[in-house]
């Protein structure tokens, strides 16, 4: 750990409770939804190039690296937000219907897990900490992802941008989490890979932790993060730190 977290870790509370961001923090990021959305702006396209182009444009996408861009509203945002930026390009297309098909789409897109996610999760919960799972993407997809990467069962709370909290950055999710798990804010850990992440834990009064497998860079995070961590795997290490144990071998 980086000298320069050992005092914001000092005046952390003790973490009883993690809750994790799903895409980029659970799941890798490109390597989850780069080809999925290659194939859904392809399909909207229906062979029409410019529009093709210019829906690329709209969510932040390369086409010829098949990747997000740094500044991609992908990154954070949710379903519908992602719409609204389409539908102009998409004569003929509602918002909600976009919505509803791009969300039947994604509860079938194959998840590429940043780590493997049943052992470090086993290993939280044996710790005895709580689990949880806030995105911005809708509740259903988002289960469907935890169930086919067989750590459904691993988590105490999953919700998404249409499961009655809001969505991040706002810290209505974390909250909820909190309540649901009957811990303090305080002692939540929120885990993510963007600023919207970081925001809604500081605004929920949460620990954060950013991670470094969706598109920011660490100096994208740093200035929001407790600590800056290459993937979620260095998450045991970082909470022994914590807790004043020395480096495992």
């Amino acid at each position: 750990m980086e000298d320069r977290y050992r005092g914001k870790m000092a005046m952390m509370d003790r973490i009883t409770a993690i809750l994790f961001d799903k895409d980029g923090t659970l799941f890798d990021f490109q390597a989850s939804w780069g080809g999925w959305a290659a194939r859904l702006l392809e399909g909207l396209a229906a062979g029409d190039h410019g529009r093709h182009a210019a829906l690329a444009a709209a969510v932040g996408f390369d086409t010829a690296t098949r990747r997000f861009r740094r500044d991609s509203i992908a990154i954070a945002s949710t379903a519908e937000e992602i719409a609204r930026r389409m539908v102009p390009h998409l004569p003929g297309h509602r918002v909600d219907d976009l919505v509803a098909s791009m969300n039947a789409q994604a509860a079938a897109a194959r998840m590429v897990p940043a780590v493997p996610l049943g052992p470090l999760m086993d290993g939280l919960a044996a710790r005895g900490l709580a689990l949880g799972v806030a995105t911005n993407e809708a509740e259903a997809p988002a289960r469907a992802h935890l169930a086919a990467a067989g750590i459904a069962d691993r988590v105490d709370f999953v919700a998404g941008c249409d499961s009655g909290h809001g969505a991040k950055p706002a810290p209505g999710q974390l909250l909820a989490f909190a309540a649901a798990v009957g811990r303090r804010p305080g002692e939540v850990l929120m885990v993510g890979d963007s600023r919207h992440d970081l925001l809604a834990g500081r605004r929920a009064g949460m620990a954060t932790a950013a991670v470094l497998t969706g598109i920011a860079a660490a100096e994208d995070l740093a200035d929001l993060a407790d600590a800056v961590l290459p993937d979620i795997g260095h998450l045991p290490d970082f909470l022994d730190r914590l807790a004043g144990l020395p480096p495992r071998a």
